[in-house]
């Protein structure tokens, strides 16, 4: 973790931006934060639980997660320092960030709600800013993330938090970059944002701890490097 983002939250780092205006949607002020967040149409469009994954398509296996590979995407594995444990997938895709992990939850209750409530609060104490909207995947957050530029002045990394609510899982995502405001570049994001398959496995997991990643046997990724770097 670096001094630039928030506590257990690992979005890439990039050049601090300026801070943006985001037009917030109405979002309802009363909800049932065990409720699961999802698309109405996640089971067929993504993103995808691993029994509902196409499995004639070419996916790069990193475990807990798979990646449908496409022109122009670009992967990284994000590895913890210390215990070279993969905690996440980067991916580099329409001049944007996309970084994705996945984490075990209940069966029938979800975490996306508890969660986002959680990063919000953690973006304010560092002093960033947060806006709370519906996009395509329901409730996220616009944030200004608190940031250092290469030459050392401060600023906002404009950052938008989603999250979906799957069967015993939850599928997190961090965007970043020209899909903040390009309207193509976001809904090439978005969509691979969907076609994201998570593979909970049947072993039991305590909720909210990260479904394992391993590093493919090919050389499909960028290589690895460390988490937050």
């Amino acid at each position: 973790m670096t001094d630039n983002e928030p506590e257990d939250i690992k979005p890439d780092s990039e050049a601090a931006e300026p801070a943006t205006e985001v037009e917030s949607a109405d979002v309802a002020d009363v909800i049932d934060r065990d409720a699961k967040s999802a698309p109405a149409d996640r089971a067929t469009d993504g993103p995808f639980d691993a029994s509902e994954a196409n499995p004639a398509r070419p996916y790069v296996d990193l475990g807990g997660i798979k990646i449908l590979p496409r022109e122009g995407l670009h992967l990284r594995l994000e590895v913890e320092e210390g215990t070279n444990r993969v905690v996440a997938v980067g991916l580099d895709y329409a001049k944007s960030t996309l970084q994705v992990q996945a984490f075990a939850a209940p069966r029938s209750t979800g975490l996306w709600h508890e969660i986002r409530e959680q990063i919000e609060d953690q973006i304010l104490k560092q002093g960033g800013k947060s806006t709370v909207q519906n996009g395509p995947f329901g409730p996220e957050l616009v944030a200004g993330v608190p940031a250092t530029a290469p030459d050392g002045s401060q600023g906002l990394r404009v950052a938008r938090f989603v999250g979906v609510d799957g069967p015993r899982w939850l599928l997190r995502g961090v965007i970043a970059g020209e899909a903040i405001q390009n309207p193509a570049a976001r809904t090439a994001v978005e969509e691979l944002f969907r076609s994201v398959v998570v593979v909970r496995g049947s072993q039991p997991m305590p909720p909210r701890d990260l479904i394992p990643l391993t590093i493919p046997k090919t050389a499909a990724t960028g290589g690895a490097q460390p988490a937050g770097s």
